[in-house]
């Protein structure tokens, strides 16, 4: 049911851009570090949902999107080739604000906040000199997020929602820098 081979298969199939991919596996990281201090009879589960959560991205012109496709289409995808769960399905489209899924379970409120982070501390790498996520530092993050020009795509409401969860931002930034140092090589990072 949460066969990583068959949805990296399928990730091939539908993602064609690197960056998609390499994102995935960032977030797929986070869900894992993440389903660890939350849940962690379910680490799996909520690893597998940050690795398929964009797979539909390529397929959807999301930002263009007045259906509010990009969610629901990997959900479909996914519920075709049976891989995941409802509750993996519900936090896909969550993630995705446009759709009105509201976010509602831990796992839900896991993946909002986790895409984004990526990608910011991605950005984050690029702007050291070496470009290599080691020489990041979890205090850089948190001073980051206060520069609103800086990486000004990145949802910072959405980073800051895993406090629902009980978790400190700071303490966030640093379990995600951890998780994506640990597949800094996969990254290309």
């Amino acid at each position: 049911m949460y066969d990583r081979q068959k949805a990296l298969v399928l990730m091939e199939e539908h993602l064609k851009s690197e960056h998609l991919v390499k994102h995935s596996y960032a977030v797929e990281a986070v869900m894992a570090a993440l389903a660890k201090k939350l849940d962690p009879d379910n680490v799996e589960r909520w690893a597998f949902a940050g690795l398929v959560h964009d797979m539909d991205a390529d397929l959807v012109d999301y930002k263009n999107d007045e259906n509010h496709l990009h969610g629901p289409k990997a959900a479909e995808i996914l519920k075709e080739e049976n891989l995941g769960d409802e509750e993996i399905y519900h936090a896909i489209k969550a993630h995705n604000k446009a759709t009105g899924v509201k976010v509602e379970t831990a796992m839900d409120q896991a993946l909002y906040a986790a895409d984004p982070i990526t990608g910011f501390i991605t950005a984050i790498t690029f702007v050291y000199p070496d470009k290599k996520i080691n020489s990041v530092k979890a205090k850089s993050i948190t001073k980051r997020m206060k520069e609103t020009r800086f990486a000004a795509g990145a949802d910072r409401d959405a980073m800051r929602s895993i406090e629902k969860l009980g978790i400190s931002f700071p303490d966030f930034a640093a379990l995600s820098l951890e998780a994506m140092k640990e597949i800094g090589e996969e990254l290309g990072l």
